[in-house]
């Protein structure tokens, strides 16, 4: 018999208090951080969905590693330990840890890319959008048309669309294109996976041009779990074979270890060429450290050595998975639009068909974070024109193609009781949708903007 009831593969060992929070310190919270909830303190969060990068609880394993850990300046045993997992699950020969995964992202377009070049991908999230606009490169997403329409049911909405890849290969050349990424699973859009296929026929099309192909591979462990529920011929592989077959196909990858690396701090680069990965070591002791630390100490390695393990173990993905389409499901049923079907690693609420009135350029997603906050303590953040629009000479944005609230759920953290306290505040909140306004941006800084941004209400 299958029971309804999602069940956590693990027992709780230790616990940490979480404060109740009134109304009124809501609402001034809200005013000192000029309505930007990057800008509150973490104490002032009851459930704080904001990210599930780095925010995951360690597990037993991991805490024991942690006591082995090597902190020899060069060459520790824990360097070996995490080069070991890195290159058992990707194949790849070289490599470079860095703190995090925007590092490994700077180093990567500094030693790759230059000026004037055009980075494809199937949709850039922030940080690494960032980090190729500010050498002056173009970053590019080439998602298919489903990608983009938070209602499609397409299995596979974060794949590339392989005629939009061919005609910007025919439009900028060849030489001005250093190399195809591919983002899996596609956070942008709804943390939505790729299909083998997909990832194929991308590796077919960089092989007729000589391009190298790369992965963000931030999230791969719930892209390879996808795969096996979603695509024909690998319902019997388990997560780690399809993990490796998606890395034979790519020539390197970045890697944030906060989010499928269950770890707290950490990142790597890692890659076949070895005149590159020259190169981007010689940039890493500038930026990072030493080659075998890279800005981390010995004892991350080792817990993110354990993490690429456990992240792997299928109890744990079908927990995973089951538990943010719970949430997802929950606020269906409240009414809230949201990014179907169900992503991986968070809920993403769709607020231009929750808030029609509002429009792009007054921040609907924004408005709507806000009021979760406002409502029950609830962090989220917005995926949509704070994030992604690009400001205009006479100072409007350029709209993100959607207005989304990320709700991402950090790894092993949150029971079912607080994700069911959280679809009440979604219910609550969508009950007034009527009375939700919109904002004005009065502060912004050139790059990444929505971390520091000030709003006013309208």
């Amino acid at each position: 018999m299958v029971f309804k009831t999602i069940i956590e593969p693990f027992r709780i060992h230790s616990v940490q208090a979480v404060r109740q929070i009134s109304a009124a310190e809501r609402a001034a919270a809200l005013q000192r951080a000029g309505f930007n909830l990057f800008g509150l303190h973490g104490d002032e969060v009851l459930i704080d969905l904001l990210t599930d990068s780095g925010t995951g609880a360690l597990s037993s394993a991991q805490w024991a590693a942690m006591m082995d850990g090597d902190e020899s300046y060069a060459g520790s045993k824990s360097f070996y330990r995490f080069q070991d997992a890195v290159t058992d699950i990707t194949g790849l020969k070289e490599v470079i840890p860095t703190h995090q995964g925007r590092a490994a992202e700077h180093i990567l377009f500094t030693v790759a890319v230059t000026k004037g070049q055009v980075v494809p991908n199937n949709t850039h999230f922030d940080t690494t959008r960032a980090n190729i606009e500010y050498v002056g490169a173009e970053a590019r997403d080439l998602v298919i048309p489903e990608g983009r329409v938070p209602s499609s049911l397409h299995p596979f909405k974060g794949n590339m669309d392989i005629d939009r890849l061919e005609a910007t290969i025919a439009e900028v050349g060849v030489r001005n294109i250093p190399l195809v990424m591919m983002t899996v699973t596609n956070n942008s859009g709804g943390g939505q996976p790729v299909s083998l296929e997909n990832l194929r026929a991308v590796r077919a099309v960089c092989d007729r041009h000589g391009l190298p192909f790369f992965l963000d591979a931030c999230r791969f462990a719930e892209n390879a779990y996808f795969i096996k529920l979603r695509e024909p011929g690998y319902a019997d592989k388990t997560p780690r074979e399809i993990a490796r077959e998606m890395f034979s196909l790519v020539d390197g990858c970045t890697m944030s270890a906060k989010k499928d690396g269950m770890a707290n701090i950490g990142g790597f680069l890692a890659l076949n060429d070895a005149r590159m990965a020259q190169a981007a070591r010689n940039l890493l002791i500038l930026t990072e450290g030493f080659p075998t630390y890279g800005g981390l100490a010995g004892y991350d390695m080792d817990v993110i050595a354990v993490g690429l393990k456990e992240v792997l173990e299928e109890d744990y993905l079908r927990y995973r998975l089951r538990s943010t389409a719970y949430l997802a499901e929950a606020a269906e049923r409240a009414g809230v639009p949201t990014v179907r079907p169900p992503g991986g690693h968070a809920v993403y609420l769709d607020a231009k068909a929750l808030l029609p009135k509002i429009p792009p350029q007054r921040y609907p997603a924004q408005a709507l974070a806000v009021e979760l906050y406002r409502s029950g303590g609830v962090r989220g953040v917005e995926i949509g024109t704070v994030m992604f629009g690009k400001p205009q000479p006479d100072g409007t944005d350029l709209p993100a193609p959607m207005e989304l609230v990320r709700l991402a759920i950090p790894r092993r953290t949150y029971t079912q009781s607080h994700i069911d306290y959280v679809a009440e505040v979604i219910a609550e909140v969508a009950g007034r949708r009527e009375t939700i306004r919109g904002y004005r941006m009065v502060e912004q800084a050139p790059w990444l903007r929505h971390f520091t941004a000030r709003f006013e209400p309208l």
